[in-house]
């Protein structure tokens, strides 16, 4: 079929921006969400028209099965509709779709209802959260997104609160409190449903929370059962039988310290095992000499968990960083999936934590199947039989400074990972960050502040050059690297794939791209104004496919990242939603635009490998180095002969005559969107 007949089927309404003033509008989609239930969702893999839940499916596999949009047209794509958010703090939801209706979520938890068409505001939600509370979140003001059953919207607020709305209206149905008032709580990720039940989770562990999950009633908000991830204090009765055997690992009096690991991201669920899966977080202070000085692993920190969701009760436990000394969280993404190992079948859940390890385990039991690093690993040799990381000398920061890798941005974060079936890939948004550790002797703990017992202010000494990232194509069976993409910049965006074999990411310098899913060739760009750290999402109705995604910069590093974060963009946050053209170009059309833009993106991609390290992410300088935006057809000699005495490098032997003039025709490309 040529990609000219693909495109005669499309079916395209001329859309228009969705904007607050929309607000006061007559809704031209009625939601209709009382037929989402557990068999919807449970079937949710086999509907790649709508995405019902934060990861598209139990699974969190975040894989389209739609093949509208693939590897030949994907360059045909355009901005079908965008929505002011009206914010430039970040942007980390991931939208779901169902009947229609587009519900994300932006900065201070308000929610929004979108006509999934046209962008159009149906309705939105502002739980109005004292700002006040920002000071005691740890990573920005930021909400991943919502959670929809039984005609009913849910989500948390940054505040604590978990509230479900009518998902007709808009309005508030119930809400209930589900931290202790005035603690240093807060909620940032996105429930999730199943059973008739409401999961969260929250943050809090760098201000000396202890961490737990909760479940909620899905009609009533009625709670039904928490469960604690680490021991409290050992002098009253302990609140199950694993906290009891969890105190076993703990020393000293870490109950008056917090201890930590909070359940503030990462959640699957397999209903046929009846198991739901969390990542837990880090320790609370980091120090592990000042939280448990007698040693031991501090269980469950830096943990996944699988929990009976019937009643919270941890079924087993896998710890990726026993001891957690430097922010190594477990909370990333989780994804389940049945991989062929030795040529047997294994029901699997994946990880790639921050701590730098890829981790491969047996989703029933728990049992350690494969590690391998996928990132630059200095605190840890390797992983043993088991998976227990070899630490390495002086890398735990005793008495003086250590540089680290990976720090406590970790090798991933929080932004979401993809696994494609097809191709057997996982899709990760990884990124290379020195960090330094130094323990404050005089740590004492703060009610208000940092509960970390670091030295803080040793991060501020490194330039740029000791941070960068990259999508990463990892084989989770064969544990290594299929491909990779550089970026300039750490922090970019989470990934999706889907069946036209294309991944979608975007990047911490504005970009939104397409890659081909099988070995990364880039296929398509557009440019949306700030930097993108959500992962996409994708739909399809009457026929036509929409990829979405919140742009928006922002987040822990985009708060705290001084230097290093030097050349992102930043702009007015919004959801920026693209689909193919309404009229249908011819072949000749197609197949010129197609290799033109196949052509940008060589060139682009030549520009943040090569010339972005001194000139500038997307190739906006911010120094005294030439802007090569304005850069005439003396690029090609300078970029392959270099320029003697100055610094300029001659890159001869890396390019081309070709890729240096790709350089230039984006370099050009680049001139014409953003010099006015």
């Amino acid at each position: 079929m040529t990609r000219a007949v693909l495109l005669v089927s499309l079916v395209v309404l001329i859309a228009a921006c969705g904007g607050e003033e929309a607000n006061e509008a007559a809704a031209v989609v009625q939601p209709a969400l009382a037929g989402v239930d557990d068999a919807r969702l449970a079937a949710a893999a086999d509907d790649g028209e709508e995405w019902l839940t934060h990861g598209r499916t139990w699974s969190e596999e975040r894989h389209s099965p739609l093949t509208a949009v693939d590897a030949d047209n994907v360059a045909l794509l355009q901005r079908r509709w965008s929505f002011d958010t009206g914010t430039e703090r970040g942007l980390e939801a991931t939208p779901i779709v169902v009947d229609g209706v587009l519900y994300t979520t932006g900065t201070w938890s308000v929610v929004w209802a979108l006509d999934a068409r046209t962008g159009e505001l149906l309705w939105k939600y502002d739980p109005a959260v004292a700002k006040e509370v920002g000071r005691r979140a740890c990573c920005d003001v930021v909400n991943r997104g919502v959670a929809v059953y039984g005609g009913r919207v849910y989500f948390g607020t940054l505040d604590g609160r978990l509230i479900a709305l009518d998902a007709e209206s808009g309005a508030a149905v119930w809400q209930v409190q589900t931290t202790p008032p005035g603690e240093s709580y807060t909620i940032t990720g996105a429930p999730r449903v199943l059973e008739g039940k409401v999961i969260i989770g929250n943050g809090g562990a760098e201000f000396g929370v202890r961490g737990y999950v909760s479940a909620y009633d899905a009609a009533s908000g009625d709670p039904l059962w928490r469960t604690f991830t680490v021991p409290g204090d050992p002098s009253k009765p302990f609140e199950s039988e694993a906290m009891k055997q969890a105190a076993e690992t703990w020393t000293g009096s870490w109950w008056e310290l917090g201890g930590g690991g909070t359940v503030w991201d990462s959640m699957a669920y397999d209903p046929e095992l009846g198991l739901l899966y969390v990542g837990t977080g880090n320790g609370s202070p980091w120090v592990r000499r000042v939280r448990s000085p007698g040693g031991g692993d501090n269980l469950h920190l830096s943990s996944i968990l699988a929990l009976d969701p019937d009643d919270g009760r941890i079924v087993w436990h896998f710890q990726t960083t026993p001891g957690d000394n430097w922010d190594f969280t477990a909370t990333q993404h989780l994804i389940l999936a049945d991989l062929e190992i030795d040529g047997v079948v294994r029901k699997t859940i994946m990880q790639a934590p921050k701590n730098g390890f890829f981790y491969v385990l047996d989703r029933e039991t728990g049992e350690f199947i494969s590690g391998e690093a996928y990132a630059t690993v200095t605190w840890a040799t390797g992983l043993d039989e088991d998976g227990r990381p070899i630490e390495a000398a002086g890398q735990d920061y005793p008495e003086k400074l250590a540089l680290v890798q990976p720090t406590f941005f970790g090798a991933h974060n929080w932004q979401p990972m993809s696994f494609n079936p097809a191709t057997g890939l996982v899709y990760i948004p990884a990124q290379e960050v020195l960090g330094a550790y130094l323990q404050d002797p005089a740590y004492q703990r703060s009610e208000l502040d940092f509960n970390v017992a670091t030295h803080m202010n040793v991060f501020a000494a490194f330039p740029p050059e000791v941070a960068s990232g990259h999508l990463l194509a990892w084989d989770p069976v064969r544990q290594r690297e299929a491909w990779r993409v550089p970026h300039g910049l750490p922090w970019n965006g989470g990934t999706l794939t889907t069946a036209g074999n294309l991944v979608f990411q975007g990047t911490a310098d504005g970009r939104f791209v397409a890659y081909r899913a099988d070995d990364g060739r880039p296929l398509w760009v557009d440019h949306v104004g700030t930097g993108i750290i959500a992962a996409p999402m994708t739909y399809a109705i009457d026929g036509v496919q929409y990829v979405s995604v919140m742009a928006g910069w922002g987040g822990a590093f985009g708060l705290v990242g001084g230097t290093a974060a030097r050349g992102v963009a930043v702009g007015p946050g919004v959801l920026v939603t693209w689909a193919l053209p309404e009229a249908i170009p011819t072949p000749e059309q197609i197949e010129a635009y197609v290799t033109r833009t196949g052509e940008l993106a060589d060139g682009e991609r030549a520009y943040h490998q090569w010339c972005a390290r001194c000139h500038g992410a997307g190739a906006v300088s911010s120094s005294n180095i030439p802007d090569l935006r304005f850069a005439g057809e003396g690029l090609v000699d300078i970029a392959l002969n270099g320029i003697p005495d100055t610094g300029m490098p001659a890159f001869g032997a890396e390019l081309d005559e070709e890729d240096a003039r790709l350089i230039l025709r984006y370099l050009r490309k680049r001139k014409e969107e953003t010099v006015r």
